[in-house]
């Protein structure tokens, strides 16, 4: 894994992934672990399949501005299926949800591993065009609790939740509706945005993740984004899961 990611060139002042024996020369238990647990035993779990975990992985480290390992993980996510296209909506979508810096900080790296590829822009998804079909009443009813509860603090933030997010962004077809809210749920847990994790993974499960699914990406992200997240954000994933028929 280091090895491959080593290669990679670094753009704008990104670091390199340090090589297994870089590792080994500093923590030898880490590169052990990393060998054994990660590689050797959680990317092979079935309840998530290897594309969905490259989603996963991806999300946190944008989310967390984490871009040392990320053309390793973005090469991987290549690998396993997930097309430039979704990568491309991938960055997009996080500068909503992590804040316009992150989504900036991973497009060197993207590059990169775009370049290497000799990935186009006949392959990316154009700025504009058709958009999936909305639920109007149930955006209708969003919008309309969203705007009694914050419309008189900030108009502003309700107006473009509106007309940005959930009547754009989450409509671009270039990510399905699915994916979208798994790279969502993946950069709240990472970040510890606990509280708003509720609606986005009932939207999640609305959209066809399962519950081992939902389960699993707590424990994939216990390693990259730590284990203090991951717990913080089980309760509330329990409250879901308990709460949604079976």
């Amino acid at each position: 894994m280091a090895q491959a990611s080593a290669q990679t060139s670094a753009t704008n002042g990104a670091r390199t992934m340090p090589t297994p024996q870089d590792i080994r020369a500093v923590a030898p238990a880490l590169e052990n672990y990393a060998q054994g647990v990660v590689l050797g035993d959680l990317w092979k779990r079935p309840g998530l399949s290897a594309r969905d975990r490259s989603i996963v992985t991806v999300a946190a480290l944008i989310a967390r501005a984490q871009t040392v390992e990320l053309p390793y993980y973005l090469d991987l996510a290549i690998d396993n299926g997930v097309k430039p296209s979704e990568l491309s909506e991938i960055i997009t979508h996080l500068a909503f949800y992590t804040g316009w810096a992150n989504a900036m900080n991973a497009i060197p790296a993207a590059r990169e591993v775009f370049r290497s590829r000799n990935i186009g822009a006949d392959q990316l998804p154009p700025a504009s065009g058709p958009q999936l079909p909305l639920d109007e009443a149930a955006e209708a009813q969003r919008a309309t609790r969203v705007r009694q509860q914050f419309g008189e603090i900030t108009p502003s933030l309700v107006q473009y939740t509106t007309d940005v997010l959930f009547r754009d962004l989450w409509l671009r077809p270039g990510l399905a509706p699915r994916d979208r809210s798994l790279v969502t749920v993946s950069a709240l847990v990472a970040t510890g945005q606990v509280a708003q994790i509720t609606y986005h993974l009932n939207r999640a499960m609305d959209n066809g993740l399962t519950r081992e699914e939902a389960g699993e990406v707590l424990g994939h992200l216990a390693f990259y984004a730590g284990w203090p997240n991951a717990f913080s954000a089980a309760p509330v994933v329990k409250e879901v899961i308990e709460k949604r028929p079976r």
